[in-house]
């Protein structure tokens, strides 16, 4: 299937359709938030049942994308990323027109399940094609595109969401991927090496079904607790039933990968200290920046008054450094090393988060705007590195099982760390108003320095644990050990 490659005149071609799909899936996870307001006056529903739009997508993209890596290991690159393509775009039609045909929220889940499965189908495989389909002494370059790309789409979601429902109407915040998903998908067609063969299910005799199933429940049912936990109550029966079924079920799998011959996830790759360290980054990497970028425009609007327009417009500072540095980690990546431009990044993160612990309502733009940069600027740098390292600690035949795995790293860890920063911040804000005997306020100024205090306090947890973040990085053993790949011909010559 894979058995043809690359012109070096189609080298950049290339990366811009692998660019192009696994923005669009990023882009997804965010974009919809804005519009969930709209959503609900629309429907007639609670804003915690129209969370549910954005919740949905997250949970299937998460549960899904490991299972979806695994299948492209056995059925090609091509296959499962051309078929995500059409099945994400398809979806987002239905996203945009059903609900409105059909007058009925429900269709709107429907869809977005449908278009998860394709956004999982699209950024479980990217990583693995770039590594891959392109010559070493490009691959950093090339995956630090498509990796700054994943996650400026997180980070310009809740702009461009809001743009598209004030100007034009909800149903485009979908809409908008559609001509984008026709395009790559008859880009990719000419573009991408091999054929699109027939999908032969007797590959999949041996595949690991239960594994999957158990996989797809435990997250699924693991990032319902945590984003839903504290809408139900974290006592109610159905967080208490939901954590007990997940764990449950992730004990079971890891109970069942260690004996099958053809597992969904390799936990043997995780023997490997520098494999383990690598793919601890990227986790915690995500995490903190889903969480203060959740917290921020939060302080922007009721600290400093701001207007959400304004927010959001200074809100890109972020997407602007990541960009930019993303780029140039790629440009640099071969000559400078994985470890020095790391731990260059993981510095920048942790000077911006704590000069964002010393906000308050008197700082000015500029200071803002700089925090958010350095940031920004830091996940550039590391996201090419670190990524790049870890598929190249990628067996050749588990190629796709690694990019899956990384691409997971990006999507739960924004849940745990959404939900984490809140909870930090809502407990930190109760107790500081206990502390200082605030329970009636009659005087707002008394607010806002308890809810900056608060602000404060949760950017500094996510200084502290950048900190963590340098550590493992140093600890880190960065050079490659040939026992841990095969020849990298060999996958391609077996497709």
């Amino acid at each position: 299937m894979q058995n043809q490659q690359l012109s070096p005149t189609s080298y950049s071609l290339f990366t811009v359709v692998i660019g192009i799909a696994i923005f669009m899936g990023a882009l997804d996870t965010t974009i919809v938030n804005i519009a969930l307001p709209t959503i609900s006056d629309l429907f007639g529903i609670s804003m915690g049942t129209a969370s549910w739009v954005a919740t949905i997508y997250l949970l299937i993209m998460a549960g899904s994308i490991l299972i979806v890596g695994k299948a492209a290991d056995i059925i090609g690159f091509k296959n499962i990323f051309l078929t995500g393509i059409g099945i994400f775009t398809i979806g987002s039609l239905l996203c945009g027109f059903l609900p409105a045909f059909t007058q009925s929220f429900e269709t709107l889940i429907l869809a977005r399940v449908i278009q998860a499965l394709g956004g999982a189908m699209m950024v479980s495989v990217a990583p693995a094609m770039i590594n891959v389909y392109l010559p070493q002494e490009i691959q950093g370059k090339n995956m630090g595109i498509i990796m700054s790309l994943a996650a400026l789409g997180t980070a310009l979601g809740p702009t461009v969401g809001g743009f598209l429902t004030q100007y034009l109407s909800w149903e485009w915040v979908f809409y908008i991927n559609i001509p984008i998903g026709i395009i790559a998908v008859l880009a990719g067609r000419k573009i991408i090496p091999g054929t699109l063969d027939k999908i032969n299910w007797n590959d999949f005799s041996n595949f690991d079904k239960n594994g999957a199933l158990l996989i797809f429940i435990a997250l699924a049912a693991i990032l319902f607790v945590i984003s839903e936990g504290d809408s139900f109550g974290w006592t109610s029966v159905t967080i208490l039933g939901s954590t007990l079924l997940g764990i449950i079920c992730l004990a079971w799998f890891i109970h069942t990968e260690r004996k099958s011959s053809d597992p969904v996830l390799d936990l043997g790759l995780f023997k490997s200290k520098t494999f383990l360290l690598l793919n601890f980054i990227v986790a915690l990497v995500y995490m903190v920046f889903a969480g203060v970028n959740y917290l921020l425009p939060f302080f922007l609007q009721i600290i400093k008054g701001f207007e959400a327009s304004t927010a959001g417009l200074i809100l890109t500072a972020l997407s602007a450094g990541l960009m930019i540095c993303g780029i140039i980690a790629g440009l640099v990546y071969n000559r400078v090393g994985g470890k020095k431009l790391t731990l260059c990044a993981t510095v920048l993160m942790a000077i911006g988060y704590f000069l964002m612990s010393r906000l308050n309502g008197s700082s000015s733009t500029l200071y803002i705007i700089t925090c958010l940069f350095l940031i920004g600027a830091g996940i550039g740098l590391m996201t090419t590195p670190v990524s790049n390292m870890v598929m190249s600690l990628a067996p050749a035949k588990k190629k796709g099982m690694v990019s899956s795995l990384l691409s997971l790293e990006r999507f739960a860890p924004m849940t745990i760390g959404i939900a984490f920063f809140n909870l930090f911040f809502v407990n930190s804000v109760l107790a500081l108003a206990i502390r200082y005997g605030i329970v009636a306020p009659t005087n707002l100024s008394d607010v806002q320095d308890v809810l900056t205090i608060g602000f404060d306090l949760s950017f500094f947890v996510a200084f502290i644990i950048t900190i963590l973040i340098i550590i493992t990085t140093l600890i880190a053993d960065w050079e490659i050990k040939e026992e841990m790949h095969d020849a990298e011909h060999s996958y391609i010559s077996m497709h």
